[in-house]
């Protein structure tokens, strides 16, 4: 997965394209980026069909990166003298996920990419603005059609 993407197609392209039967978006925006962390459409398969839904755009956060993390909030607690709980600092670290997962054979990588189609989506998005420059994103764009991101 890559950082940012944008999605401008409608509901209804998206539907189609993915022969999605349920659609709990809502009134589903146009959203000219997607951000880590924040909420995109993607289609996940469901016990009841294909599903077109909002949720949250990301993996969870390695327990390192959560760690570092809590090191650094500890380390600037230090240094203003309060007292604090390493394990409950650690405990409410926010995780704030990663969507660029670089070492597949990490567990956060392996989650990630696992075959499983169970943890699959599709995500209906163009590429950033960096990968837009590409023929197949210029074809999509041509066509009006969203690109389809594979994310597990």
């Amino acid at each position: 997965m890559c950082n940012l993407y944008s999605m401008l197609s409608n509901q209804e392209a998206i539907r189609a394209i993915t022969r999605a039967m349920i659609d709990s978006t809502g009134n589903m925006e146009p959203t000219p980026e997607i951000w880590p962390d924040r909420m995109a459409p993607i289609v996940r398969n469901t016990p009841a069909g294909r599903e077109l839904a909002q949720v949250r755009w990301g993996l969870p956060s390695s327990s390192q990166a959560l760690f570092q993390a809590a090191t650094k909030r500890a380390d600037a607690l230090r240094k203003k003298g309060k007292q604090f709980d390493f394990q409950e600092l650690l405990k409410m670290e926010p995780d704030g996920g990663t969507t660029n997962v670089r070492n597949v054979a990490s567990s956060t990588g392996s989650a990630g990419t696992a075959p499983s189609s169970a943890a699959s989506c599709l995500s209906p998005v163009l590429p950033s603005p960096t990968q837009q420059a590409s023929p197949r994103a210029a074809e999509h764009r041509m066509h009006g059609s969203p690109a389809i991101q594979a994310a597990r």
